[in-house]
């Protein structure tokens, strides 16, 4: 089992994201750069949060148009698992593989802080480790992680069980609290909050820890 972490020019959470899978879980973890094609013997990706090309048109456009997301594409119609953390949540959302947006927080400010999260679907497997309805708490880390989208696809989302994850307190206006999402197949999910920040007890919660240990089920 072997992870791959894509490091594009302004990821900054591609170290940490290393850290918590190999140094804390122990799971086989490659950087990808963002100009390679080759996935070959990757079991999951993960796109880490960060300012993918400085954001300079908007959070995840430019991204979404690198090398390495276009085999991305074919991975996950393959059905390898694809997890998009923060900026790499939006990139998702800018190459059409999950839906909705991610826009500017409600009140236009930076949020830094540890929030209580719900785990809101019945039928994802990326939290198997934990129970419908438990409460965790993870931290967020963004200017741009309001989540919104028409009411079309919020009701796809709901009929779908696509609704991974939800904030308990609201801390950025997303519609209907969505914290994460899934494709409908499930292989891919999108989250603002941080997993690999919560993985080791010195910095304060392991919470992160059974989402990213995930990656390693089928």
């Amino acid at each position: 089992m072997t992870i791959g972490i894509v490091v594009f020019p302004g990821s900054n959470c591609d170290r940490d994201v290393f850290w918590a899978t190999k140094g804390c879980l122990g799971i086989p973890t490659r950087f990808l750069w963002h100009e390679s094609t080759d996935l070959e013997n990757l079991d999951a990706i993960v796109l880490p949060g960060g300012f993918s090309y400085g954001d300079y048109l908007r959070c995840g456009a430019i991204a979404r148009f690198a090398p390495v997301l276009s085999s991305l594409i074919e991975f996950v119609n393959n059905g390898g698992k694809v997890l998009g953390i923060c900026n790499g949540f939006q990139i998702l959302t800018e190459l059409g593989l999950l839906q909705g947006a991610l826009t500017r927080n409600k009140d236009l400010l930076f949020i830094c802080e540890t929030v209580p999260l719900l785990v809101s679907s019945k039928r994802t497997k990326w939290f198997a480790n934990f129970q419908y309805g438990e409460e965790i708490s993870l931290p967020i880390a963004h200017g741009e992680g309001r989540y919104q989208c028409s009411s079309d696809v919020l009701k796809k989302l709901e009929d779908d069980d696509s609704i991974a994850l939800r904030y308990s307190k609201n801390p950025n206006g997303s519609i209907n609290d969505i914290a994460g999402i899934t494709n409908k197949a499930g292989n891919v999910l999108g989250m603002m909050p941080h997993p690999e920040r919560a993985c080791d007890k010195k910095l304060g919660g392991i919470d992160g820890r059974g989402i990213l240990e995930a990656l390693l089920g089928n």
